[in-house]
């Protein structure tokens, strides 16, 4: 059998972190990787200990970061966490649901120095979308959410979840994306953990997850807005063989949310805090990579194991580990090991055969 070499990725640099400010909740939604309600949650980084953070990460890198939850409107200091993290020079963005969003709240988003906000919207109507999110009126919240958004002139892009119960709905939840006025639109494909391991079930075939993502694809060639594929390595696999072809999508501006970027990025160039300090390569993946109030943030992005592991594809298994395009893709790490148990095991939705 013909050997290759297969590298480590040296000197990881941390590009982007997740950072789950509060796991309080104001929906319930089915698909919470953290299964968050009201809360309280005992044990949350206090404010002195959160501006700590942010000057350890300032320290190793110029992230994006993303304040989320939970709901990270429920966190009190939240916009003393977004000023300090503008002043130290990183972007700032959050992740909300929309509900508690007003012309004042967006006030407060762009003074605090935060670029762009997201907001999930999962199906093309208020049924559809109060049903994924466990709440009545979670639907008109989140659009008046949006309008606040636009009249304040804050930037926002809409992010969507597919399960079987929206795939169907996902082509008239992205025409309604297109006419909101939303700057790009991430899909996620369902990552069956915390909650969302009920939704198992509703998680898309392998066959489906190749099809919308060739669709996907295919509408990233003309579509005048940002589009992003998230928990769906395959699409990264997708746009390079579409590449070879001699397709490639329009060129959108601002480079922080571009497509071009790599599929998994668990470990690599991003990673998540938890509510506790927990730092995983991922919200998904829960792998305890070292906590914040015991050890730094340098010291666990250079030295944990389980991100040394991610960085040499040789430890890759399965079909991944032989694969063509593992640098470009390198399966999802948490279906991996929701699946089997290993991390670093092959992807268990992909159809794709390594040419090798």
């Amino acid at each position: 059998m013909e050997s290759r070499h297969v590298p480590v990725i040296s000197g990881s640099k941390v590009r982007m972190i997740a950072w789950e400010v509060t796991r309080s909740c104001n929906l319930n939604c089915l698909h919470c990787r953290a299964a968050a309600n009201c809360g309280p949650y005992p044990g949350e980084l206090s404010s002195e200990k959160c501006l700590a953070l942010i000057d350890e990460i300032a320290a190793v890198s110029s992230p994006v970061i993303i304040l989320t939850g939970g709901e990270p409107l429920l966190r009190p200091d939240i916009f003393e966490i977004a000023a300090y993290g503008t002043k130290k020079g990183l972007r700032m963005v959050m992740a909300t649901n929309g509900t508690l969003v007003d012309e004042q709240i967006v006030r407060k988003m762009r003074d605090s120095g935060i670029q762009r906000v997201s907001i999930s919207i999962d199906g093309k109507d208020a049924q559809s979308h109060d049903a994924f999110r466990g709440e009545s009126g979670a639907f008109a919240g989140a659009m008046r959410g949006i309008e606040a958004m636009k009249s304040v002139g804050m930037e926002f892009q809409i992010n969507t979840t597919i399960t079987t119960a929206n795939l169907q709905q996902i082509k008239d939840v992205h025409n309604m994306v297109l006419k909101s006025g939303a700057v790009a639109h991430h899909i996620f494909l369902l990552v069956p953990t915390g909650r969302g391991r009920d939704l198992a079930a509703q998680a898309i075939t392998a066959a489906d997850y190749e099809e919308t993502l060739m669709w996907f694809h295919q509408e990233s060639l003309t579509c005048a807005i940002q589009l992003k594929a998230t928990c769906a390595p395959h699409y990264f696999r997708i746009m390079h063989q579409n590449k070879a072809k001699g397709t490639e999508p329009v060129k959108k501006a601002g480079g922080h949310f571009h497509e071009s970027t790599r599929g998994c990025l668990g470990g690599i160039s991003f990673c998540f805090i938890s509510h506790l300090g927990q730092i995983q390569p991922c919200g998904y993946l829960e792998l305890n990579c070292g906590n914040v109030q015991k050890q730094s943030f340098a010291e666990i992005w250079e030295r944990s194991e389980v991100f040394c592991n991610l960085r040499d594809y040789g430890k890759y298994g399965g079909k991944c580990g032989r694969c063509e395009f593992i640098k470009v893709c390198g399966g999802c790490r948490a279906r991996a090991y929701e699946a089997t148990g290993d991390y670093l095991s092959e992807e268990p939705l992909c159809l794709y055969e390594p040419g090798r």
